[in-house]
């Protein structure tokens, strides 16, 4: 099972970014909040709804969990009977999705409401995760079929469909739903008959090709309801990948600090956040969080307070608010961090 943890031109419109940037010098621009944990040493924040509600996974003392935070307050979701669990998605309501392991080792995706776990059905066999969910309870992922293929599924009212494939039905190959909105447009990414993988939009019943930028792979991760869609896309020769922000049917590169970078979620107003690989101060390759506003991709790690102690890793996560959460490191662990913009 391909599990994520989810699991960046000019196009964008103008925005409350004059808040985030309010100078070209670019000045702390956000507040950060560490989200704690459920009583072990880590943790790592997933999907932030449009009411501020967070999920993600967190760690006990004896094994990691997914979690709702809500009102300063970090809640442990439970699991479907196994050791593990991990919170994907959210949506305004407080319904959280995502997937847990079950007594007997196999894994389902999981609704958590109301306070109770269920896990969702499959497309007939024994895996399966759900990795997002809109404002009307729609949700998609990842799920075996009968046959032992990963496909790509949309639930909703009750019933899982399959979203088929770019032509890729090969043992091990698999397809993805990674993102819904609510319009009930679907993206994720599908293996095609030769082997390689391209980013998809599942709209009307049909499964639509990205395309790359000009390499042979990409990824679609996220889209908004204005139907604009990030991911990431090689380049050329395969040696860089960047991510993209794809509207009206173009296909645009949003750079890299170095060589590859990934968007990871995209709001309303088309603003884009993710992570991109740098050199550290010893030429080491890390991963840091990053924004795309203002024609460029920016390094959270500038936004924040000088001197906060934290090194953000990725930002998986943005609301129409301009909230966002990802994990870094601080006090020598991993955390989950919300960022609030500056007033």
């Amino acid at each position: 099972m391909n599990f994520q943890s989810r699991h960046f031109s000019s196009l964008l419109p103008a925005l409350s970014l004059a808040l985030i940037f309010a100078c070209p010098g670019l000045t702390q621009s956000y507040s950060i909040t560490d989200l704690g944990t459920l009583g072990g040493l880590g943790s790592s924040a997933d999907a932030i709804s449009a009411s501020g509600e967070i999920t993600g996974s967190a760690a006990t003392r004896s094994a990691s969990h997914a979690f709702l935070y809500s009102g300063g307050t970090m809640v442990d979701l439970g699991t479907l009977g196994g050791e593990y669990s991990q919170g994907q998605g959210v949506n305004a309501a407080g319904v959280v999705v995502g997937y847990s392991t079950r007594s007997d080792g196999t894994y389902r995706g999981f609704v958590y409401a109301n306070g109770q776990m269920t896990a969702l059905a499959t497309l007939g066999g024994n895996y399966g995760a759900a990795y997002a969910i809109n404002k009307n309870g729609e949700i998609v992922g990842q799920s075996y079929t009968a046959t032992n293929l990963p496909h790509a599924f949309l639930w909703s009212v009750g019933q899982m469909t399959d979203l088929g494939t770019l032509g890729g039905n090969q043992p091990g190959w698999s397809t993805t739903a990674s993102g819904i909105n609510d319009s009930g447009q679907v993206v994720g990414y599908s293996y095609l008959p030769d082997g390689n993988f391209h980013g998809f939009l599942y709209t009307n019943g049909s499964m639509q090709d990205l395309g790359t930028l000009g390499g042979t792979f990409s990824q679609a991760y996220a889209i908004n309801n204005a139907g604009q869609i990030t991911g990431q896309a090689y380049l050329p020769g395969n040696t860089q990948a960047h991510a993209f922000l794809y509207s009206a049917g173009q296909m645009t590169d949003l750079g890299a600090l170095n060589v590859y970078s990934s968007g990871l979620s995209i709001n309303r107003a088309g603003v884009v956040v993710g992570n991109a690989d740098v050199k550290n101060n010893t030429g080491f390759l890390v991963y840091h969080a990053v924004i795309y506003a203002k024609g460029k991709l920016w390094d959270l790690n500038r936004l924040i307070p000088a001197g906060s102690g934290w090194v953000l890793s990725a930002a998986t996560s943005i609301n129409d608010a301009g909230q966002i959460v990802g994990y870094g490191t601080t006090k020598g662990g991993q955390h989950a961090f919300l960022l609030n913009p500056s007033k």
